[in-house]
């Protein structure tokens, strides 16, 4: 039982040092906020809050997890509804941004962060593994039923996530009110990326779509 009430409160203190960060994020900016900071804010030792959070690249990294855990629930959601795959790219899209708009203030940051091959929030990296593979599963939920060339199928998702991480980079540029400009990316590129991969069984583009998946494939061995 105690075992039980000590992990129930390490969790909760765990929970709170992030909350707490992640509000002094959007407040104070991410350069200008400390771990001595968040830890003084959060009412724990500094020692406490490095041992759930090393540095503050791990606290953006659990924002990646958390966002993309939020992005797969709302998707699943919409997707349940919807038919298509130009609309079921769209709705996963947004809810990805959806996911991550209380955090646009510090996107920047978030992108200078997580640019080093080593660090932690690379979304390419080792320790952001298993949030990827979430995420691109998201766009497996998105091609399921939908009428895809067998030859594409298997590469379809990772290049989906792909494209959305493009969204996510315009997106974190965008200064229009409320990143209209990237609603609007996104309403007008996801019937057109469906468009693409209708085209992609047809012979006279089918080769160029093959010579461009083995040239990732090289290029990623």
């Amino acid at each position: 039982m105690a075992g039980h009430a000590t992990d129930g409160k390490s969790a909760q203190t765990r929970a709170l040092v992030l909350q707490t960060a992640l509000s002094m994020f959007r407040s104070k900016g991410f350069a200008k906020t400390t771990m001595r900071a968040i830890a003084a804010e959060a009412g724990v030792s500094l020692g406490s809050a490095y041992y759930y959070f090393a540095s503050k690249d791990e606290l953006v990294l659990e924002l990646y997890r958390e966002s993309v855990a939020e992005q797969r629930a709302a998707a699943s959601a919409a997707l349940a509804n919807t038919q298509g795959l130009g609309d079921r790219l769209r709705v996963a899209i947004h809810a990805g941004v959806d996911a991550l708009t209380p955090y646009h203030g510090f996107g920047g940051a978030f992108i200078s962060s997580a640019l080093p091959p080593q660090s932690a929030t690379n979304p390419f990296g080792e320790a952001s593994s298993q949030a990827r593979e979430n995420a691109v599963g998201i766009f497996s939920d998105v091609i399921e039923d939908a009428k895809v060339p067998p030859f594409l199928r298997p590469h379809l998702p990772e290049l989906l996530w792909l494209a959305y991480m493009g969204v996510v980079l315009f997106w974190v540029y965008d200064r229009s009110d409320h990143q209209r400009r990237t609603r609007t990316l996104i309403d007008g590129a996801a019937p057109l990326i469906a468009r693409l991969v209708s085209l992609s069984r047809l012979p006279v583009v089918k080769p160029m779509v093959e010579e461009a998946l083995a040239l990732k494939k090289k290029v990623q061995q």
